[in-house]
């Protein structure tokens, strides 16, 4: 199934608002009519094409995306081919937290760039979270663990380790209180007494 398929915008997701406000490296490829007072550098009204500027995600993927694009990305540099592939010779050394605190939800966003690299990050990113989901769990199911762990990993694994760690403390809460003795509900004793009562009356 692809990992596409699970993942969406959302309107009124602070992740979401503050994932999308991720600054990229843009450069303009045709003139943009009175839109010069965005570039600090120059005195023109216009922007004209080759101008290099910073745009928030949100308002960059949609002049990127479209069939004739209004500008050119370059992706931040923790998704290029060289962070990739140190990700791929070991991903659990990584503090990926220092790389980007919403790394995973950022590269599905990138992913709809028209950008060569684009095009490879889906695959890093699978490999990526399989490659920690087991390390992530481990540290969530030993009790030794470091708590404070959770700071080093980005939202979505963050949440993975608090979700597993309080499923951890709920079973051990739940085993303390001892096993009781094992009653049949009355609804099912009901059912076996009707079911004895029409046998014995045919």
């Amino acid at each position: 199934m692809s990992l596409l398929t699970h993942f969406g915008t959302n309107y009124f997701s602070l992740t979401d608002i503050l994932c999308t406000e991720e600054r990229l490296s843009c450069k303009v490829e045709i003139t943009l009519p009175r839109l010069g007072f965005l570039d600090l550098s120059s005195e023109s009204e216009d922007l004209k094409p080759g101008t290099k500027l910073e745009l928030p995600l949100w308002l960059a993927q949609p002049l990127n995306v479209s069939r004739d694009p209004v500008i050119s990305i370059d992706i931040p540099k923790t998704y290029k081919e060289g962070y990739r592939e140190i990700l791929l010779a070991d991903a659990c050394t990584v503090i990926l937290n220092k790389w980007n605190p919403y790394y995973y939800e950022l590269g599905m966003y990138l992913k709809k760039f028209n950008n060569r690299d684009c095009e490879m990050i889906i695959d890093s990113l699978l490999l990526t979270f399989r490659s920690r989901f087991r390390l992530i769990m481990d540290w969530a199911q030993n009790p030794t663990a470091d708590p404070t762990l959770n700071n080093l990993l980005p939202r979505l694994e963050r949440e993975l380790f608090v979700s597993g760690r309080r499923a951890k403390q709920q079973l051990e809460e739940w085993l303390k209180k001892g096993s009781n003795v094992i009653e049949t509900s009355q609804s099912a004793v009901n059912l076996k007494k009707r079911k004895r009562t029409d046998y014995e009356f045919n």
